[in-house]
């Protein structure tokens, strides 16, 4: 199985294996800290049947992009949408049955290759002060080391740490070297290395399809990393998916 392949090799997919009911769902990112009510508007958190969690983004009213490796190939996914705190229920929260998704028709499970997957949603989301979409990038945009972006989530804060609440972290972007000395199956065409390892901050399991924003736009999707959390991570890099994106997204109109 992909979990035991991963932990043979100290790498590990950052989707949640377990979920409890999102009123007592417990998960962050790692050594972050927690984000304000609406500053990130655009944040999806993906239920996979009754076992599984990952994140998202919200790019079209009805259009969640998330990691590929989130497919369990179940009969249910739901959006939650405009949620900060899952032991605080809100009015601003929206609960969205997907309708459809799309894996990418590359992706690898066994080295995350081409790990992205839109979310087709039942209906269109609500936009508001507590749910927004995010902008994308352009077409093979390039990004350089040293570039301040952050990333979000509710996966777990350390090793035996969680929270309920959304947290929040800085990523800087650094040299596909790095990833490459860490992860042999790094293909930096394909994907994005941030973190710094002097930093020591994070995503973390759970982190999974979460976006890697820089300048208010995402450029990258949460993927994979170290069974310790231990900084560069390893997240899809979205530019390179831009007319794949855009293909899809038209055959789902």
């Amino acid at each position: 199985m992909l979990l035991l392949l991963l932990l043979s090799t100290g790498v590990l997919p950052l989707a949640g294996q377990f979920l409890l009911p999102p009123s007592v769902f417990s998960a962050a990112v790692i050594r972050g800290e927690e984000t304000s009510p609406t500053s990130r508007p655009y944040m999806a958190y993906v239920q996979i049947g009754s076992t599984g969690s990952c994140g998202g983004f919200l790019i079209q009213e009805d259009v969640v992009l998330t990691a590929a490796h989130c497919n369990c190939n179940l009969d249910k996914m739901f959006v939650y949408l405009g949620v900060k705190d899952f032991i605080e229920p809100a009015h601003n929260w929206q609960r969205i049955q997907v309708r459809r998704w799309v894996q990418h028709p590359d992706f690898n499970n066994e080295n995350f290759d081409n790990d992205i997957m839109l979310l087709k949603l039942l209906k269109g989301a609500e936009l508001n002060d507590w749910v927004a979409t995010i902008r994308l990038p352009e077409a093979n945009q390039a990004i350089s080391p040293g570039t301040a972006c952050s990333t979000a989530g509710w996966g777990r804060t350390g090793a035996n740490t969680n929270t309920d609440r959304l947290q929040e972290a800085e990523q800087e972007v650094v040299s596909d070297s790095l990833c490459k000395e860490r992860f042999q199956y790094y293909n930096s065409t394909t994907m994005l290395c941030a973190g710094n390892p002097h930093v020591n901050k994070s995503a973390s399991q759970g982190d999974s399809g979460g976006p890697l924003v820089c300048d208010g736009v995402v450029q990258g999707i949460v993927s994979s990393g170290t069974l310790d959390g231990s900084p560069p991570s390893i997240y899809t890099r979205i530019s390179n998916f831009i007319p794949w994106i855009t293909e899809t997204l038209q055959k789902l109109s």
